[in-house]
């Protein structure tokens, strides 16, 4: 790079700081490095006696009682058994100011795993009436384990800290079992928010798409909404000789297909934000010459903007209601709402930007593209403005793109990274509230 182009990008760098922290106020001077450095070691050790005890959503006991132990030895306010097993904590700060709220995911996956890690899980549980492997192979034994650094971090701090932090220890983030409520919205629902009152909230997710010592971020619609519909469609059997004498669902089931792939296409304004509807499984019939009764068929629904979601709805129940009409059959359409857009506050996002260049430098803070994964992390920031980050988790020399992606049995993560993560959200923090001040 040239001298010119290194002045021009020094210059740009520091106009950008000076204008963020003209609007929204300095950050906080505390320096957390010495604290960060002694809890490393704790937040390995804490990771990998998780990582081999991992619990399935709602059934987090010993996580929880893990969490519960060291908040309350850090002095904090504690609740337990928040939406089943969650864990609150909040630590009241020496000054005056905002609360902000900090969250990490409990519960692991049912994968069993196939990693060489000595610490490897061979639990082995029941989920839907089979035996099955129980794995963190999402990571969130790291952010329980960078969490509970992190309270240790502002604990420490807590005389200099211009407000307060609510620790969130989150149960069933993957979902809750069969006919359980769970997760954030069970949380928001039972009044955490009502009872401690954020001001915004942040939180991030180790990923094997990045190295370690990488930030990502993205302005607005960051993770999709991941929603589920169900379709029935009802004809009337027959011999498959004498297809007039019934009404065959089959065919009508085959002509929904082509709808709802359309759906998007054709019908959605995707200049505003992608969207995916795809169609995972469909069944009907028993032999080959006898048209069945019924076809039922699933699918999921991915996208940006919650406009179009409520959109794609509806038009999925138009398209196949129709669609059977017109062939005699008659389709019950129902949908399962899931996880609204994750969306990081723009304003929330720029205030807090030079912050995460601080920590992992500039050139190593990515603009990610949006991820049709989902997150509910998106509940509470419906009700708060959010902000969710990527922590790299890919050893720094290896590329991301050839190890095992998160949900993967062989999903691993690089302990250097976890510094990052620790420092990362303690210095949100503390910025934010030190801005605020």
């Amino acid at each position: 790079m040239s001298h010119q182009k290194s002045m021009k990008r020094l210059l740009l760098s520091l106009a950008i700081s000076f204008a963020t922290f003209s609007a929204y106020g300095a950050p906080s001077t505390v320096n957390i490095d010495k604290q960060v450095k002694s809890v490393e070691q704790k937040v390995i050790d804490w990771r990998r006696d998780i990582h081999q005890h991992p619990e399935l959503g709602n059934r987090e006991t010993r996580t929880a009682a893990l969490v519960a132990k060291h908040l309350k030895s850090l002095g904090m306010q504690v609740d337990t058994n928040v939406g089943y097993t969650g864990v609150v904590g909040f630590l009241k700060g020496g000054k005056p100011g905002p609360t902000v709220m900090l969250r990490a995911d409990m519960d692991a996956l049912p994968v069993t795993e196939k990693t060489d890690l000595p610490f490897k899980s061979t639990i082995v549980t029941k989920y839907m009436g089979e035996d099955v492997g129980v794995m963190h192979a999402c990571g969130h034994d790291t952010h329980v384990a960078m969490l509970m650094g992190t309270a240790e971090v502002l604990a420490a701090v807590k005389n200099e800290l211009h407000g307060n932090i609510m620790f969130v220890f989150q149960p069933a983030e993957e979902g809750p079992p069969e006919g359980e409520e769970g997760g954030a919205e069970l949380m928001l629902k039972e009044g955490i928010f009502k009872k401690y009152k954020p001001d915004v909230a942040f939180g991030l997710h180790i990923m094997s798409s990045l190295n370690s010592g990488q930030i990502g971020y993205r302005s607005g619609p960051i993770m999709a909404s991941s929603d589920g519909f169900h379709i029935t469609v009802n004809g009337k059997q027959t011999h498959g000789s004498a297809p007039w004498n019934g009404v065959d669902p089959i065919a009508s089931a085959a002509q929904i297909v082509t709808g709802i792939n359309q759906i998007v296409s054709r019908q959605i304004d995707i200049t505003k934000e992608p969207a995916i509807i795809s169609i995972g499984q469909i069944s009907g019939g028993v032999r080959g010459n006898i048209i069945p009764d019924t076809v039922h068929m699933q699918g999921t629904i991915r996208n940006f903007d919650m406009d179009n979601r409520e959109q794609i709805f509806n038009n999925i129940k138009t398209t196949a209601t129709n669609m059977a009409l017109a062939s005699g059959a008659k389709a019950d359409v129902k949908i399962e709402k899931g996880y609204p857009v994750t969306i990081n506050n723009p304003e929330l996002t720029a205030q807090m930007l030079p912050t995460l260049s601080k920590i992992v430098g500039k050139d190593n803070l990515v603009e990610v593209p949006k991820a049709t994964a989902s997150e509910d992390f998106s509940f509470y920031s419906q009700e708060v403005p959010g902000l969710f980050i990527f922590l790299g988790g890919t050893p720094v020399g290896t590329d991301p793109t050839t190890v095992a992606y998160n949900h993967s049995p062989y999903f691993t993560v690089d302990e250097s990274s976890f510094k990052f993560g620790t420092k990362a959200l303690s210095q949100l923090a503390l910025d934010y509230l030190a801005m605020k001040k």
